[in-house]
């Protein structure tokens, strides 16, 4: 177990290839091409609520989840210049100005009906300085 938080580039390499895999199983299986932008969101919160309306259990959706957060993650990485954060397994994004946001957790939250990657990027853009 971690004791001390790692920056990049250790800290990012499984949400970035969660990521990666979500961006080539949704072009693949879903015909939706992603691309990291701030809009794609808007999708995958569509995709989150299709598959919580087929009743999936939670156990067999965690991976999707996983990815779809880790998506949204480097969605905010990329419009805020945040960098990952890891600790315990655990994986979040720390935008510059030291704010922490959990996107895994916020695609299970919005599985859960309670949540939204698209809002969880736009308030975490909203303050933070672009690059």
């Amino acid at each position: 177990m971690t004791t001390q938080a790692e920056t990049r580039p250790s800290a990012a390499a499984k949400p970035l290839r969660w990521a990666a895999d979500t961006v080539a199983t949704m072009r693949e299986g879903a015909r939706l091409r992603l691309d990291y932008s701030a809009q794609s969101l808007w999708s995958i919160d569509r995709m989150i609520e299709g598959i919580r309306r087929e009743g999936a259990p939670d156990a067999a959706v965690q991976q999707v989840l996983r990815g779809f957060g880790a998506y949204a993650g480097e969605v905010m990485a990329r419009q805020t210049g945040a960098e990952w954060w890891a600790t315990g397994g655990d994986h979040w994004i720390r935008t510059p100005d030291g704010r922490l946001w959990d996107p895994i957790d916020e695609a299970r939250r919005c599985y859960a009906g309670h949540g939204s990657l698209r809002l969880l990027c736009r308030d975490a853009t909203s303050s933070t300085p672009r690059r």
